[in-house]
């Protein structure tokens, strides 16, 4: 769209080719509406991510909710659409921090979120993130050729309810049909999550078993999920079945492996998680960690040339008396570098705060100093990532969890080396600690850094103007900061995390990155990190790795090897119904190639997959506060476990029948428009 957008341009020749925006772009309306939609979709996603372990993209959903909402506003544009987007954005990703901050409540050091410290994490990580991903803009995003699923996707959204040059009736039946979709997947999962709460329906198919005479256990478990069904929709078949390749070596081979080396009594469903939970869940986060570093070598080349461009940006920029297009203005880099100095100041306090409550004052310097230096330089190395990822696959399917796993090793071995020599042999819980909380703020850089690039992208597509998305962004961080410490202390008080002391385990929620990097902290730091499971994922990774370019260079199937080590340290109850979602989204893709508009077909089945998360992630939230305030584990609950046979059958077939039922319609829905006489 910009074949030279890089170029300086006078003042007057900016202005003569539509350097002033048309209409309202940075308004309050779009600032009001994209916190609301924030704070529903980040509620959402922080159920939904401590859940299953993964978090969904909001910036399309939002793009169709702003556009029927301000269509009651005749001077809207598509650039303040945009901008709700862009704010709204922001739940899919610093939501992410749930991947982290809950590990400090299962390693026992926190019984809550307090307020201040989570907030100023996830604002000053958030921060940080947008700072360092600016000047990466014009490297990454306006000359370069990555494709940016997501973003390309959410410009297509925007165009067509902008309706600009285009039949007015058709904009609008297509915008319609979007919200329509959102709403009935939400609907249909809220409806059947509530059905769950009640005991009518089942919340899983499941059937664990010994095999052999060694007293191997295996199994297999399918959570009754609209919400897990519409992920496998969004992430593709090639990532499904990646998935479904590592709950096989999980369960068909490992589990039943390690538990038939040490048989012991007891059922095999508690026999079957307790090995996969210490020992098989470690296989799969070495073959995580060598999968994100081959995705990091893989982007040593073009990670340079792309730096080297944004200095070269830079520099054209002062170049003279000229500025630069509308469209390619960011927020000057002398103001992102001093809010970026000005942001470490805080983070000191936080850091020192932190380690002086802990009982390591004696070494609170080094600390304070080394976590400012650390979190100052991997945010900068995690945002250039996760920036570029963001771009080469899209930020939903960015290996995040890859990059935690490396951040919180980092700082732990550097703890253990630097710090912990220095200190009694009883402060190693309190280093675990420290360490959590240096990787959160450093993960929260990575992953507004994995979502800013893409909506810039999308924002280059719409003629949006960089820096108003840029401070739209910010908008949505505090949005965020704001909305999910509480939502992660309503969720600890009525489920509370796996692992945790005294949590329920019948109950309580997996939250599987966190238990993970907070093993692996404690495992570093404690000296009691069984190795020998990490080195043979990491086998498991090469091997998946090398099938996966073989099969990339003599054919168009992949085996994405990141999604082969989700299979295998997510629950299986997770990963199954996602394989069966992505299985029934590439059929109904395949179905939407042979319709009038196959692009509108295949986008309403996005719109209603997200529907669907956002549905049920509500639901879940809600429950939880009934279950708070009314002091009862399943305060619907209508009838007991005599129910459970049935409840298996009545709620097997509604799942199946609303999944068959929505398709249909949805197919119908994506019929090409017929304009209306005189539109």
């Amino acid at each position: 769209m910009h074949n030279d957008s890089h170029a300086p341009v006078t003042a007057s020749t900016a202005a003569a080719s539509g350097e002033a925006t048309r209409g309202s772009e940075l308004s309050l309306r779009a600032l009001v509406l994209g916190v609301l939609i924030t704070l529903v979709f980040t509620a959402a996603n922080v159920f939904f991510g401590l859940r299953a372990g993964l978090t969904f993209a909001t910036s399309i959903p939002a793009a169709v909710i702003s556009m029927a909402v301000l269509r009651a506003f005749k001077d809207t544009t598509i650039q303040e659409n945009n901008i709700v987007q862009t704010v709204a954005s922001s739940a899919g990703t610093l939501s992410a921090i749930i991947f982290v901050l809950p590990g400090l409540v299962m390693i026992g050091w926190w019984t809550g979120f307090p307020y201040a410290y989570s907030s100023a994490i996830c604002a000053l990580g958030g921060v940080l993130g947008v700072m360092y991903s600016i000047p990466l803009r014009r490297a990454l995003v306006t000359n370069s050729d990555l494709p940016y699923p997501e973003g390309v996707a959410c410009a297509e959204v925007l165009k067509v309810g902008g309706h600009e040059g285009a039949d007015l009736s058709a904009a609008a039946a297509s915008g319609r049909n979007g919200l329509l979709a959102i709403i009935w997947g939400a609907v249909v999962s809220s409806v059947f999550a509530v059905g769950v709460a009640t005991q009518l329906f089942a919340s899983d198919v499941v059937r664990y078993f010994r095999v052999g005479n060694r007293g191997a256990v295996t199994g297999y478990d399918f959570s009754l999920s609209f919400a897990l069904f519409a992920v496998g929709h969004l992430v593709g078949l090639s990532v499904g079945v990646a998935m479904l390749v590592g709950t096989l070596i999980a369960w068909a081979g490992a589990v039943p492996l390690l538990s038939s080396w040490h048989p012991a009594a007891g059922a095999a469903e508690a026999v079957g998680h307790a090995v996969w939970s210490h020992q098989v869940r470690f296989v799969g986060a070495g073959t995580i960690g060598i999968s994100a570093i081959w995705t990091l070598v893989k982007l040593v080349r073009p990670l340079i040339a792309g730096l080297h461009q944004a200095i070269k940006a830079s520099r054209l920029r002062k170049v003279g008396t000229t500025v630069l297009a509308r469209t390619e203005q960011d927020i000057p880099i002398g103001i992102v570098g001093t809010v970026t100095a000005v942001s470490m100041l805080p983070i000191g306090w936080l850091l020192a705060s932190f380690a002086a409550a802990s009982g390591l004052g004696s070494q609170l310097p080094a600390l304070v100093i080394g976590g400012i230096v650390y979190i100052a330089l991997m945010s900068l190395f995690v945002a250039a990532v996760c920036g570029y990822m963001a771009g080469l696959i899209g930020a939903s399917n960015s290996p995040l969890s890859g990059v935690g796993i490396l951040v919180v090793l980092g700082v732990s071995l550097l703890l253990v080396f630097a710090v912990k020599p220095w200190l009694p042999s009883t402060a190693g819980p309190a280093l675990v600690a420290f360490a959590l909380f240096v990787t959160a703020v450093v993960f929260c850089a990575a992953t507004i850094a994995n979502d800013n690039l893409q909506d810039l992208k999308t924002g280059q597509l719409v003629d949006a103007t960089p820096w108003r998305q840029q401070v739209a962004l910010m908008v949505g961080v505090a949005a965020g900061a704001v909305i999910i410490p509480p939502v992660l202390d309503l969720l600890n008080h009525a489920y509370g995390f796996a692992g945790a002391p005294g949590a329920d385990p019948a109950r309580a929620l997996a939250a599987p990155q966190a238990a993970l990097i907070s093993a692996l902290a404690r495992g570093v730091i404690q000296g009691d990190l069984d190795w020998n499971l990490i080195a043979s994922g990491v086998a498991i990774g090469l091997v998946i790795i090398i099938l996966d370019e073989l099969l990339k260079r003599f054919g168009r199937v992949q085996l994405p090897p990141l999604a082969v080590g989700l299979g295998i340290y997510l629950p299986m109850a997770t990963t199954l119904m996602i394989v069966v979602g992505a299985v029934a989204g590439f059929a109904y893709d395949r179905r939407a190639t042979q319709s009038g508009d196959r692009q509108a077909t295949r986008q309403l089945g996005v719109l209603l997959a997200s529907g669907m998360i956002v549905g049920e992630s509500l639901t879940g939230v809600l429950m939880a506060a009934l279950v708070v305030f009314s002091g009862k584990p399943a305060p619907l609950a209508l009838v007991g476990d005599r129910f459970a046979d049935a409840a298996l059958w009545l709620g097997g077939g509604v799942f199946l029948g609303s999944i068959l039922v929505l398709y249909g319609w949805l197919s119908r829905l994506g019929q090409p428009v017929t304009p209306t006489a005189g539109a």
